[in-house]
């Protein structure tokens, strides 16, 4: 790496764990040592790693408002910016999970412009390593052996919290801020209105486009530092920087082998998660059902179910079985529309019951191990990784070992009992069906 410069390449801010841990795993994976930090580093703590080329910071921003988004990104992007690096990433999903009242990816957009003052923002959602491609300005994502325009994707047109009825990325991201002129990138600068945030998307569906705009964005750094994308931004480094022999290319690396017991929790309603839940019940872990209609009002009745989830996943350990504690089993479960009911019924607010049900899974994951002493966990929910993780006294985590792209096997950092355990954060949609199987084995390409 002797022709990359000194420092920090790459810091990046994930808008979920989930998405923010993918970053992390494909830089480490090639070879540039990474860690995330659940919250931003202190000096100390980056002092205890001094070989780090990139450091991301994990946070909920994609389940958060407008207002709260400014109120945690300001901060976070001046501290991360303070460590100069090379790229100041903004990690958003690579199925643009956002919108103007959620999630604002516009609003991040705003806040990145404002601290690094570019001539453009470059954004790259698609990664073709994982079935996301870009074409003329719109995104399709696959699923299974199909690949859908996002509008029509069977999961994402039905997403529970942003549901997407737009394929054009720069039309997304301009819907969400009267403040950007976005525009599909054509090789030349584009016109703009003058108080304009000028955003460009970029194509990429095969090697050499994404080498492209890996070349792009990393030639371009000293006029636009500041970049929003998928973990395809760091797909597209990696490539360019392999391409031009700044990079060596990384040996594969290997599993962690398989575990003395596993506990996963899951707050996703993905029909993905529902048939990983199915083949995890066929395959010797004990499914055991969250009523999350229990966060729903009185703070008894969910403690009451907390207590009766973990008494009844440590007997399932006891049984030699591993629990697998879930809310839903995907989008039709009638546990969905119990919930809303509830939440509809209660006038309650949907975003605070979702953190309540996140918090919850936590501290039942954080109960069971501590008592059982088990030492590897899976979190299945981009949302539901971010509230659950914060319940387990971590502060940071680094890629272990591989599975499918965007869901590796991590070792938790913490102060506490948590310190070294093996932690895999999941995207609803992201896995195969055997993938709680494959964590419980270690990981490991194959």
């Amino acid at each position: 790496m002797n022709s990359l410069p000194d420092g920090f390449l790459v810091a990046w801010y994930g808008d979920d764990f989930t998405g923010a841990a993918a970053v992390m795993e494909v830089l480490t994976f090639s070879g540039i040592p990474a860690m995330l930090y659940l919250d931003v580093p202190t000096q100390a703590q980056l002092a205890q790693y001094p070989d780090l080329r990139a450091v991301g910071v994990a946070s909920t921003a994609r389940a958060s408002s407008p207002d709260e988004i400014t109120e945690s990104l300001t901060p976070a992007f001046a501290a991360l910016l303070a460590l100069d690096p090379a790229i100041l990433h903004y990690k958003v999903c690579s199925t643009l999970d956002s919108s103007p009242d959620i999630g604002s990816i516009g609003r991040a957009i705003e806040i990145g412009a404002d601290l690094t003052e570019p001539q453009m923002v470059p954004v790259l959602i698609a990664a073709p390593q994982m079935k996301r491609f870009q074409v003329f300005g719109h995104l399709f994502a696959g699923l299974g052996d199909q690949v859908y325009r996002l509008d029509r994707h069977p999961v994402m047109a039905r997403h529970p919290v942003t549901p997407m009825s737009e394929s054009d990325v720069a039309r997304h991201i301009a819907a969400q801020s009267d403040k950007i002129d976005a525009e599909l990138w054509a090789g030349k600068r584009l016109p703009s209105r003058p108080d304009a945030v000028q955003v460009v998307t970029l194509d990429s569906q095969d090697a050499a486009s994404e080498t492209s705009a890996g070349r792009m964005i990393w030639e371009g750094r000293d006029a636009n530092r500041f970049v929003v994308g998928s973990q395809g931004v760091e797909y597209a480094l990696v490539r360019h920087w392999t391409e031009t022999d700044a990079l060596k290319q990384a040996a594969p690396p290997k599993g962690a082998g398989r575990a003395d017991g596993m506990v996963a929790v899951s707050g996703s309603v993905s029909p993905t998660t529902a048939e990983q839940i199915s083949w995890s019940r066929a395959n010797g872990f004990e499914t055991v059902r969250f009523d999350a209609t229990q966060a729903v009002g009185d703070a008894n009745a969910l403690s009451a179910e907390i207590d009766r989830i973990v008494q009844d996943a440590l007997a399932a350990i006891e049984a030699g079985r591993d629990p697998l504690i879930f809310t839903a089993e995907g989008p039709d479960d009638p546990a969905v529309a119990s919930l809303h009911g509830a939440v509809k019924n209660s006038d309650a607010d949907m975003a605070k019951v979702n953190r309540k049900i996140g918090q919850a899974l936590g501290e039942i994951l954080d109960r069971i191990l501590t008592r059982s002493g088990i030492r590897r966990a899976v979190i299945s929910g981009g949302d539901t990784s971010g509230y659950a993780t914060k319940q387990l006294g971590i502060f940071a985590l680094s890629a272990l070992a591989p599975t499918i792209p965007g869901a590796s096997l991590c070792k938790g950092h913490a102060d506490g009992p948590m310190d070294g355990l093996e932690l895999a954060l999941k995207g609803g949609q992201m896995g195969s069906p055997d993938y709680f199987g494959w964590i419980r084995d270690g990981g490991g390409q194959r």
